[in-house]
């Protein structure tokens, strides 16, 4: 099956500019695409995921990935999907961002001459002039379009500040440069991302006459209505030391039953014949699913002996009940003989806040070593961690605590 047929059966494809032209660019592997990411944390996490899948399965095709780190719109921020302006970052903050995104990366695509390449779109965005912006980028943009872009609709009622309202004439100059100088000929993004991709063609084609592409992939991530990439103890990261290996494993494992599948065709290499076979599938089998995406995804992003072991833990804790090291754990240091269960369920990121422990405690959320917490007050003693307690949250999720 050739890769365009193959991006289309995993439900990937959502919006395109020139389906043919593009369709013949990416099964000779003639495409030289981009994806943008900005580097707004110190690492990459699960909605980063599909579009490193998604590079990697059109590299293994011939074609050639520009890895583009946003280390100039950073200093801008995007306002797609957001209710809020992002906190501005420092440049010393925005560039250990970009090299931790590299270094990420580097496990995902092979970097090298003439492979992928990474590029920075700070080297280009931080030395334009801004009145030669204006006449040279900005004559080409119509205000009165802009605000119809779905991007912007979404924040006019919360307030957009001029600095966000620039971020579409910056992607879109990251296109028409990169088309200039590295021959890119096609955009890749997530589907918020449209407008945004559709003024980057646009601009090329009013300043060079030439055409370019741009293609979204359906974000799952986002699509389902943001439950994924989102745990009760933050956001899922590909860093094992932010997000441990086991709860990882564990993230996808849990995921609903009607999300599975399309999890399954969209972001693991299993063959096409394979997954099918899984479709009807009902009850323990549909757990068996949830088990391999789980096994896969981790091996994936953290290799196969860290999925072994996670894999492996998970059968202990959930089918036969055994305590096992390999559990998240945190390492507790107490001022004095006891700390509060509030405060522990904070710090271990099992809560976000003292208000939701103290809820979560209430409704009899909590156990410690089997046994349920129901105060609000309780304490445990720094004898007791000596030999470490076992937090069990709900009825999937363990946590070790020890001092």
């Amino acid at each position: 099956m050739e890769i365009f047929e193959e991006l289309k059966q995993r439900g990937l494809i959502a919006q395109i500019t020139g389906e043919e032209e593009v369709k013949n660019l990416i099964n000779k592997g003639d495409a030289r695409f981009y994806i943008g990411f900005d580097p707004t944390a110190d690492s990459l996490h699960v909605g980063h995921f599909m579009a490193l899948c998604l590079m990697k399965r059109l590299q293994m095709a011939g074609n050639k990935p520009v890895v583009l780190v946003g280390g100039g719109t950073g200093h801008i921020g995007d306002p797609s999907g957001r209710s809020d302006m992002r906190s501005m970052m420092t440049k010393e903050t925005i560039d250990h961002n970009c090299e931790c995104f590299k270094k990420q990366m580097e496990r995902f695509i092979e970097f090298g001459e003439d492979k992928a390449v990474m590029v920075n779109n700070a080297d280009w965005l931080l030395k334009l002039n801004y009145v030669e912006l204006l006449r040279e980028v900005g004559a080409c943009f119509s205000v009165n379009n802009m605000l119809r872009a779905e991007c912007y609709k979404q924040r006019m009622e919360h307030g957009l500040s001029f600095l966000e309202f620039n971020y579409m004439i910056m992607q879109a100059y990251d296109f028409y440069y990169l088309n200039n100088h590295l021959n890119c000929n096609l955009q890749f993004g997530g589907d918020d991302q449209w407008s945004n991709m559709l003024a980057g063609t646009e601009l090329i084609r009013k300043k060079t006459g030439r055409d370019a592409h741009a293609m979204t992939i359906t974000l799952l991530l986002n699509s389902q209505g943001k439950k994924m990439g989102k745990t009760a103890s933050g956001a899922v990261w590909l860093d094992k030391n932010k997000t441990s290996v086991y709860d990882f494993y564990q993230y996808w494992r849990n995921v609903e039953d009607a999300d599975v599948l399309k999890c399954i065709k969209m972001l693991t290499f299993l063959p096409l014949e394979e997954i099918k076979q899984m479709e009807n599938w009902e009850g323990a089998e549909l757990n068996k699913a949830k088990e391999i995406l789980a096994y896969e995804l981790t091996k994936l992003v953290h290799g196969k002996e860290e999925a072994d072991i996670a894999q492996k833990s998970a059968i202990a804790l959930f089918s036969r009940g055994v305590d096992d090291n390999n559990m998240p754990s945190t390492k507790l240091n107490i001022d004095g003989d006891n700390i509060f269960l509030v405060d522990v369920l904070v710090e271990t990121g099992l809560c976000q806040s003292k208000g939701e422990a103290k809820r979560l405690i209430q409704q009899g959320g909590i156990s410690l070593d089997g046994i349920k917490a129901d105060k609000i007050d309780h304490l445990i003693s720094k004898e007791d961690l000596k030999n470490g307690i076992k937090i069990k949250k709900g009825k999937k999720v363990y946590h070790k605590i020890y001092i």
